[in-house]
């Protein structure tokens, strides 16, 4: 379960701390109209991420046997995992220029994160295929995973809006800078070890 539990919450670090259109919709809700409107806006995967997560754990979990596609999908989900690893080691800060927009709300949020391709790609490249692999372990483990992934993810966010609220400087700072270097080191790692699966279920390792 540790394993599970790991990887969900280094996963969540990711998502939360990456630059996409939630993460700049939960800084300028946080600048336009306070702390209380930035969290709403972090919220919003809570409240979208569902049905995608049921849809392809349902999908991927009648895939089992063909260990080819699962293959495919590992070496995908490492590609996608090493990529957020480079952007993140890349990282110099957010820009907080003009990023103020016209006021939004919860339901802007959750229109954001429908329309944003990332949470679909992670679920079906990175996210469902270790919910099936935990499920054919334990139910258990694929609640630590799912339940350490929507904590650090959503954390994180929180926690950026907190920061945005109490400094600007954060954002371009070398304390945001760092942290992001370290976790796209480790999500390098995590990546190396998806494409070994996937070399693996593919007969080539």
């Amino acid at each position: 379960m540790t394993a599970f539990l790991t990887t969900g919450f280094l996963l969540g670090l990711a998502a939360g701390f990456a630059p996409g259109p939630v993460l700049a919709l939960v800084i300028s809700e946080t600048l336009a109209h306070g702390l209380r409107s930035g969290i709403k806006v972090a919220l919003a995967p809570l409240i979208t991420d569902l049905p995608v997560i049921i849809a392809t754990v349902f999908i991927l979990a009648r895939l089992t046997h063909f260990n080819h596609i699962l293959g495919i999908i590992s070496l995908t989900g490492g590609c996608f995992v090493g990529y957020l690893g480079y952007t993140s080691i890349r990282s110099q800060g957010l820009r907080l220029a003009g990023e103020r927009q016209a006021p939004r709300s919860l339901t802007k949020g959750v229109l954001t994160n429908l329309l944003s391709p990332y949470p679909y790609l992670f679920w079906f490249s990175v996210g469902a295929p270790t919910m099936v692999k935990a499920l054919h372990l334990d139910p258990s483990y694929a609640l630590a995973f799912i339940g350490a992934f929507y904590c650090a993810l959503v954390g994180a966010k929180i926690a950026l809006a907190l920061a945005v609220e109490t400094s600007r400087s954060f954002l371009t700072g070398r304390m945001y800078i760092y942290s992001s270097r370290l976790i796209g080191v480790v999500l390098c790692i995590l990546a190396l070890g998806l494409l070994r699966d996937g070399l693996r279920l593919l007969g080539f390792a």
